[in-house]
């Protein structure tokens, strides 16, 4: 056990009322007894930190050398080296850039390193889950796979990844996998990343003292850098998971806090690499196991999720997600959870703190993201089997510590249907022997689905939890539009009940609706983790190779949305989203208001550049209106955005037709 957090102290009485920050009522009903049990919280804290720096606010706090920490203001221009307002601000938003990147890629590098052990024979208890996957992906990268074994084949892609993040010159053998236009505007642009590491680095270097003072210069930077993580680490990352764990297709759960049980063992997992949390879900499910919890006097496992790892977890086997970003507390707070397991990113260091309310154990795993106040418990990798049944142990060991009387779990749950990857939609569009996307092209040609837009990110207390994701995404399904979703945003329908195909009898618009009951898919489809926004650039670049609809992605009438997002990868997202083609809405805005000119960069010139760029909308009414306007003047422009009036044809009509 390392040290031991503080205690938590007895909170202030609240200015506001639980259900004015959170919207579903298991979260509003866990703020509640968090009172109760003299608690603190993320959304507590926040009341403490009401005056948040307006110089970190505009990213006009400079502290890269020790000559600072340097504030621009009229009366002082520039800081003490000669950087000006516009230099300081480019140079914080590259290094917020480069951490995302550096988050998400570093779990594709992960991934690939198991892969490359797993092809060598020391995989221990991983194995090649999915072999169509392995040899499309190998495909994919020229990779000769026919009558090779999978673990060659495996060996060969693995090496060409480990190469994506080492190589020095060469553009990335992954940007191909994007449409031929759009590759030749990364090229004229140039910003064609060559080794996602290098892209970091640089980053880095460039914003050092006395290194790159051009604001342009270093922003383009930034999408180049961006581009590492989105057609870099973060596609890789997909790649490699489905053939380690398998590619998603369809299936049911339940997503809230009641999904916990009262009666049974209760764990979650919580963080962003699926490595653990995917033996923890074959291990919950042990026989073994399951009679040693009855042993223990309780009916069984309840395995389930917090964040992204829930999302990992909920595509391959159904395991039921408990919450999303800002429920990580409230978990702890229901009294019922044996143990929390944490690894990497998202996951906070309060707790630790929470939990000494509680008889929750807090148990970290990964050597890069330890707590003070959790448990280090090592994963190890080479005995992966082993190492989640030990956890599983200690967790029914723990049972016996729950104290009944702190225990209250909100009787609050939904039913979802997730797992959409690009392979499960193409086989629901057209089966076995004609998957494609040709039936949602004809759909979007048609009008009767006007475009796709993706909703992804976190949360952040700033805002009401979920009431800007859920009131968009009701509106545009309303406005016939399909709605791909990720990460938390995807979590936060599932608890409003919006991923099941049911959903769109209620609040779709009338040719969405028919499109949906065709196929038999919900309104909102849940493609999986932050990590799998990569999927929704795949999907888009299904659409411009299926046709009709534009030969760059920057044509196809598709919006990306960031409403409740906080985390510095979240500004990687989107930027390669922008510098794909796709505009970003954004909920609120980047720390760049202290600059005139990166602003204006940002939101209107990228649209030179790239054909997208960013808009800040912090109303979700707004935001419904920016996206239609985008949507419709790229239907305009595709010359489909007429009512197609339906002509019953006799046989003159027919010969006319030529065909």
């Amino acid at each position: 056990m390392s040290e031991k957090p503080t205690i938590p102290v007895k909170n202030p009485v609240r200015a506001w009322k639980a259900e004015d920050r959170v919207s579903d009522l298991a979260s509003i009903e866990m703020l509640n007894k968090a009172a109760t049990d003299c608690v603190d919280t993320c959304f507590e804290r926040l009341d403490t930190q009401r005056n948040q720096c307006a110089f970190g606010k505009n990213g006009l706090c400079c502290r890269l050398c020790y000559m600072g920490p340097c504030r621009i203001t009229p009366k002082a221009p520039r800081g003490v080296c000669g950087a000006d307002a516009d230099t300081i601000v480019a140079r914080n938003y590259l290094r917020e850039v480069a951490s995302g990147t550096a988050a998400h890629s570093d779990h594709g590098r992960h991934l690939v390193l198991l892969l490359k052990k797993v092809a060598g024979g020391h995989g221990g208890s991983y194995r090649i889950a999915d072999e169509p996957a392995l040899r499309y992906a190998a495909r994919l990268y020229n990779i000769e796979e026919n009558g090779r074994t999978p673990e060659a084949v495996a060996l060969d892609l693995a090496n060409l990844f480990i190469s994506e993040f080492a190589r020095q010159e060469d553009p990335l053998a992954t940007l191909k996998l994007a449409p031929v236009r759009r590759q030749g505007v990364w090229k004229n642009r140039e910003i064609q990343p060559s080794g996602i590491d290098r892209m970091v680095v640089e980053s880095l270097h460039r914003t050092n003292i006395g290194v790159d003072h051009d604001y342009k210069n270093l922003l383009l930077h930034a999408f180049r850098t961006s581009l590492a993580d989105g057609w870099g680490g973060s596609r890789i990352a997909s790649i490699v998971s489905d053939i380690l764990f398998g590619t998603p297709s369809p299936v049911r759960s339940r997503a809230n806090l009641g999904v916990l049980g009262a009666k049974t063992v209760n764990i979650l997992v919580h963080g962003h690499e699926p490595a653990l949390s995917e033996m923890l879900a074959i291990a919950s499910r042990d026989p073994e196991l399951l009679a040693e919890a009855r042993a223990a006097n309780v009916e069984g496992i309840t395995l389930a999720g917090i964040c992204c790892t829930a999302n990992e977890i909920l595509i391959r086997h159904g395991i039921p997600v408990a919450g999303n970003f800002l429920q990580q507390e409230l978990a702890i707070i229901t009294g019922a959870v044996e143990m929390l397991i944490t690894d990497v990113q998202c996951c906070m260091p309060s707790l630790p703190d929470v939990a000494l309310a509680y008889h929750t154990e807090v148990v970290s795993t990964n050597e890069i993201a330890k707590t003070i106040g959790s448990a280090h418990v090592p994963f190890d990798e080479d005995h992966a089997m082993e190492s989640a049944k030990a956890l599983i142990r200690r967790a029914i060991a723990n049972y016996k510590r729950r104290d009944p009387a702190k225990v209250a779990i909100p009787s609050v749950s939904q039913p979802l249907v997730a797992g959409f990857s690009v392979a499960a939609i193409k086989y629901m569009l057209g089966g076995t022997f004609r998957a494609s996307f040709r039936p949602l092209n004809d759909a979007i040609i048609q009008g009767r689905i006007k475009g796709i837009v993706g909703i992804v990110g976190c949360n952040n207390p700033k805002t009401k939890t979920d009431a800007y994701i859920n009131t968009l995404t009701r509106e545009l399904i309303k406005r016939e539009v399909i709605i791909l979703k990720t990460g938390c945003a995807a979590i936060a329908s599932a608890k409003e009940g919006m991923l099941t195909p049911e959903a769109a009898l209620e609040a779709a618009g009338p040719g969405f609706r028919e499109v949906c009951e065709a196929i038999g898919i919900p309104p909102v489809l849940h493609m999986g983790s932050c990590v799998d926004n990569s999927r929704l650039l795949e999907a888009a670049t299904e659409v411009v190779l299926e046709g009709g609809l534009g030969d760059d992605l920057s044509e196809v009438p598709a919006v990306g949305v960031a409403p409740e997002w906080m985390s510095e990868k979240a500004v990687a997202i989107g930027c390669y989203f922008v510098a794909s083609g796709v505009d970003v809405i954004l909920g609120h805005p980047f720390h760049t208001g202290g600059s005139e000119k990166v602003t204006q960069f940002l939101n209107q010139d990228t649209r030179e550049l790239f054909g997208a760029s960013f808009h800040v909308c912090t109303d979700p009414a707004e935001a419904a209106e920016k996206i239609m306007e985008i949507i419709n003047r790229k239907r305009e422009r595709l010359g489909i955005n007429r009512k197609a009036k339906r002509k019953l044809y006799d046989m003159k009509d027919r010969r006319a037709l030529n065909v």
